[in-house]
C-alpha cells in the first residue's frame, strides 16, 4: 500500500512540476498560429479534450451526430457494438473446439479505439505485438514466468517509456538544435487542421 501511495505522490508531483515548466519556459505553446510550421509542441491530447467539451456542452450531439450534423451514420457504431458481443458468442457455440473465439474481447477492443485521436497506429502495431507476445503465447506456454515477471514488465515497461520521452525531448527535441527527424515534423498530415463541415473555405484545403 505504500508503495503505491509514495508512487502516486510522486508521478502526480513530478507531473505537475513538468508540466508547469513547459507552460512556462516554451513559447505560445499550444497556440498552432502562433509556433513554427513542424512545432512538436500542438497539443493534440489537448485539443481532442477540449473538442469534445465544446462538441457535447456547446454545440451539441445533434449539430454532430443528429439530422442536424455531418456525422449521423456513426449512430450504426452504437448497433455494432451492442451486436458484436452476441456474435462472438454464437461463434463460440457454433464452435466450442476453436479455443481463440473465446479470448476475443470486443469492449477491450474497441474501446481502445476510444484513444486513437491523437496516437498513432503506431502506437496500437506496438501495443498488438507486445501483449499478444505475453498475454497470448508467455501465458499459454511459459505461466509460471508470466505469473511472476509479467506485471513487472507491464510497470518496465510504462518506466521505459516515461526515461525515453525524457531522453527524447533533451536529445532531439529542444528547440534551436537543428536536428531534422519524424518525431519533430509534426502530425505528417497537411490537412489534419483543415474543416470537415460543408461550405467551409479555407486556402489549401478541400472544400467538401
Amino acid at each position: 500500500m505504500w508503495s503505491q501511495f509514495i508512487g502516486t505522490i510522486l508521478a502526480g508531483t513530478i507531473n505537475l512540476a513538468v508540466a508547469w515548466w513547459l507552460l512556462g519556459s516554451v513559447e505560445n505553446i499550444c497556440q498552432d498560429n502562433l509556433l513554427p510550421p513542424d512545432s512538436p509542441w500542438t497539443c493534440p491530447g489537448d485539443r481532442v479534450f477540449f473538442d469534445a467539451s465544446v462538441i457535447w456542452g456547446l454545440v451539441g450531439p445533434k449539430r454532430i451526430f443528429g439530422s442536424r450534423g455531418n456525422y449521423p451514420e456513426m449512430n450504426w457504431f452504437f448497433l455494432g457494438g451492442a451486436i458484436g458481443p452476441i456474435v462472438v458468442w454464437l461463434f463460440h457455440k457454433a464452435f466450442p473446439k476453436q479455443t481463440w473465439i473465446p479470448l476475443i474481447n470486443l469492449p477491450v477492443l474497441l474501446g481502445a479505439t476510444a484513444m486513437m485521436p491523437p496516437a498513432t497506429p503506431l502506437n496500437y502495431n506496438a501495443w498488438i505485438i507486445v501483449g499478444t507476445i505475453f498475454n497470448f503465447f508467455v501465458f499459454r506456454y511459459r505461466k509460471q514466468w508470466w505469473q511472476r515477471y509479467n506485471y513487472i514488465l507491464s510497470a518496465a515497461l510504462d518506466a521505459g517509456v516515461a526515461f525515453m520521452a525524457v531522453l527524447l525531448y533533451f536529445s532531439l527535441g529542444v528547440e534551436n538544435r537543428g536536428l531534422k527527424w519524424w518525431g519533430t515534423d509534426g502530425e505528417h498530415c497537411p490537412l489534419a487542421s483543415c474543416p470537415t463541415a460543408k461550405g467551409i473555405v479555407v486556402d489549401g484545403c478541400p472544400v467538401k
